[in-house]
């Protein structure tokens, strides 16, 4: 579907933000038409939310648009189901040992019931499936292996409670966070000592307690039976898949001043390259452009609790897209509504438009067209997805273009936006049982000629998306044809 001289164009021009050289540059990869890409994934000790699933929206967004330009691209995940300790620290319990004593559950059946949720997730918002998704646990020897290969270089050292990487070997330890929080870490605010040589030492395996009862997950090593670090097994596994230096690195931000940071550190430390060439991290999303969603905050929304509400998984793709993904995502009731009406008005234009065009007919090629040049500049400027939407939105109200050539354009620009528009029907255009209700009060108030009453419901059923086509025997709800 997409236009080779399009994807030739975006290829030339694309441009990304490195967080690392904080810079816009045109992204060209290492090796010819291959893309390799890593995308953290999740801790998996409890379901997701809405806000974790931004991040892999973010990282989805960035693959079809790689893919749209035609390159190929090799993408691997992480599932972090062992190491991830409840502080930065290197203290505290393993989430994983946590959750599972909470449940009273194995550490491996609440890593098999969180991940299974996940993928679920993200297939409900129509994440392409990555290439590879790499659990921790399924790859202890290349962690142990790397480890080892620091030991070599002489940068770990030994405590009572396991093995640490000493970052006074790395010189620009450090160097993918902001100056000032490069000076916060060091001076130790962040971070407990212990026994550790600096404050931004980090653990790379930790030793099972000897007083404690057997771990549901440990394992033994040259230095003793544990388990690895958090940072440890992103770089292990990324280097055994896609080599010693990554095209691109993808996460939250969250991720940048330590466990970024560190995997910085271990791995370019122990090849003598960089670890990638590439470092982006998505922002946030917040509530109501106040606080963080996440789980130590106490106000986390799963991707169930908007279905239960009513909402289509990929309305919340649709908000999502009309926030840049550096910038936060305010989210709200408001603005999920909002994004539904839009995106239900948006299937139904869809859908008249294979009506009109026919089922059977064969689409043209995507043309060349002001728009899809328009849409193309906002993907190369740094995956400008607001100004992607608006152009859609352009085109779908543009009365000149054939019918058969917009269709066409929609479903190439939906490669990139991934709201599953190809299968728009009239049918698929389902009206919220809210706005029927209101619908049936409404009629009920202009029978009994109570019309004030009667428009103010229409002026609701309005807001939401939806016109009130009357006849003699009864009324159609219609989404907003704008």
């Amino acid at each position: 579907m997409t236009n080779p001289s399009a994807s030739n164009q975006l290829r030339q021009r694309l441009a990304l933000y490195s967080t690392l050289s904080r810079t816009i540059t045109h992204f060209t990869p290492a090796e010819g038409d291959i893309v390799r890409m890593y995308v953290c994934g999740p801790t998996v000790y409890s379901a997701p939310h809405i806000g974790n699933m931004r991040t892999y929206l973010f990282a989805d967004i960035v693959r079809r648009v790689l893919r749209f330009a035609g390159y190929s691209v090799r993408a691997a995940m992480n599932i972090t189901d062992v190491g991830h300790l409840t502080s930065d620290a290197d203290s505290g319990d393993d989430k994983m040992a946590k959750a599972a004593a909470a449940e009273r559950a194995t550490a491996w059946e609440v890593a098999e019931k969180y991940t299974n949720i996940f993928l679920s997730d993200a297939e409900r918002l129509n994440i392409l499936p990555m290439d590879l998704v790499l659990r921790a646990t399924q790859h202890i020897p290349q962690q142990i292996a790397l480890i080892q290969r620091l030991e070599e270089k002489g940068v770990v050292y030994r405590t009572d409670d396991g093995m640490y990487f000493d970052t006074s070997f790395v010189p620009d330890y450090g160097k993918l966070t902001p100056n000032d929080t490069r000076e916060h870490l060091r001076a130790g605010e962040r971070v407990a000592m212990g026994e550790k040589r600096h404050a931004t030492d980090f653990s790379l395996w930790k030793f099972s307690a000897p007083d404690a009862p057997k771990r549901d997950m440990e394992w033994p090593s040259p230095w003793g039976v544990g388990f690895p670090g958090w940072h440890i097994e992103c770089s292990a596994m990324a280097m055994e898949y896609l080599g010693e230096t990554l095209d691109l690195h993808l996460g939250g931000i969250d991720h940048i001043p330590i466990h970024h940071t560190n995997e910085i550190a271990q791995s370019e430390t122990a090849t003598g390259v960089p670890f990638s060439r590439w470092w982006m991290h998505g922002a946030f999303l917040t509530l109501e452009g106040e606080q963080r969603m996440g789980k130590s905050e106490g106000n986390k929304i799963t991707l169930d609790t908007l279905v239960d509400e009513g909402f289509d998984p990929l309305e919340f793709r649709y908000l999502a897209l009309l926030s840049h993904y550096r910038s936060p995502l305010s989210f709200s009731p408001t603005a999920l509504e909002q994004a539904a009406n839009a995106l239900r008005r948006l299937r139904h234009r869809v859908a008249g438009l294979k009506k009109a065009v026919g089922v059977e007919a064969a689409l043209p090629d995507t043309p060349d067209s002001p728009y899809l040049k328009r849409f193309v500049d906002a993907l190369a400027d740094d995956l400008n997805m607001p100004r992607a939407v608006a152009e859609l939105w352009q085109l779908v109200r543009d009365p000149e273009v054939d019918d058969a050539s917009k269709l066409s354009l929609i479903l190439a620009f939906d490669e990139v936006l991934g709201l599953d528009l190809e299968s728009a029907s009239e049918e698929s255009t389902e009206i919220p049982d809210a706005v029927r209700q209101l619908a049936q009060e409404r009629w009920e108030l202009r029978s009994a000629k109570q019309f004030a009453e009667s428009d103010k419901l229409r002026d609701e059923i309005l807001a939401a998306g939806f016109t009130v086509q009357d006849g003699p025997e009864g009324y159609q709800l219609v989404p907003v044809n704008d």
